[in-house]
This record gives structure tokens, sequence and C-alpha cells, in this order.
């Protein structure tokens, strides 16, 4: 993908409905904030992914399958354990709403840094990421979201 442009004007108003968002154009974390429409979207690379509406049961169950032995072993450790819907901020260089270009919302996480985390979520790489595949995935979301994931460097918190 080439370099973000910048989406012209921020909204004053909310967005009320996905179909006022033009895909095409490239969009922020401040953009994101002033929707409020039902859909749940990601930005990578400031590009629109729409999300399923809800996990199936399936996904829910393998869900808090996994989320158990992560909140077991880390009981009474500094690090904290999330789940979607969950906004993860990924800058590049600055970390204003204007200029962050990615935002994915990862089934589970685990941040052990607590200055990454604000009351929105969590700016900078999680020290874990979970994604839990399902057949509503797209090929493209995929390769993306990988790509983004596939920068990080995780540490050992064990």
């Amino acid at each position: 993908m080439s370099e973000p442009i910048p989406y012209p004007q921020l909204h004053d108003e909310p967005v009320m409905q996905f179909n006022d968002i033009d895909a095409s154009l490239t969009y922020s974390y401040a953009n994101y904030l002033n929707w409020l429409f039902e859909e749940r979207v990601e930005l990578i690379k400031g590009k629109i992914f729409k999300m399923s509406p809800a996990p199936s049961r399936v996904h829910q169950e393998i869900t808090m399958n996994l989320l158990k032995p992560f909140l077991n072993f880390l009981d009474g450790k500094p690090c904290k354990v999330y789940s979607a819907p969950f906004d993860v901020r990924f800058p590049k260089e600055s970390k204003e709403d204007k200029d962050v270009f990615t935002v994915l919302q990862p089934d589970i996480c685990v941040v052990c840094d607590k200055s990454k985390l604000d009351y929105r979520g969590c700016i900078g790489a999680p020290d874990i990421v979970v994604e839990i595949l399902s057949p509503g995935n797209t090929k493209m979301e995929l390769l993306n979201k990988y790509k983004v994931y596939e920068g990080l460097v995780l540490k050992n918190i064990g």
C-alpha cells in the first residue's frame, strides 16, 4: 500500500450511517472517533475494513477458552488482558489522533506496559495479540492485518 493521504476534512458532526463514508478515501483515528454507526470497522493504513457485526457463537467460545488461561497465568502480574472490542492504535510517529491511520481490534491482546493504555484502549503494540480466524475473514483483511502484526516484536512475559 502507498503512504496514506489524510482525509482532508474532519467531520464536525458525527457520522451516523456507514454508507456516508467514502471507502476510497484515507481516514485517521480522529475520523474514526466520529463514526457512530452500528457497523464495526478497523482501519489499516487509513483504509476501512468492515468487521462482522457480532462474532459467532463458536468464535465467542474459542475466545473464552483462550482468555481463561491468559487471565489465570497473568493473575498478580502487571500485564492486563483485553478482548474485542478494544481499540489498539498503531502510530507511525505522532500519537495524535489525526496522525494514526491503523486501528485494530484484536480478539485478545495482552499489554504489560501500562503507559500504552489510555481510556480509549492501547496506543502502540501489545505484547501478545490473538486473532481468531473465522469464515467471514477476507483474504485481503487477513493479509493486511498480518502485515501490521508482522512488524511487531513481542517479548517473553513468562
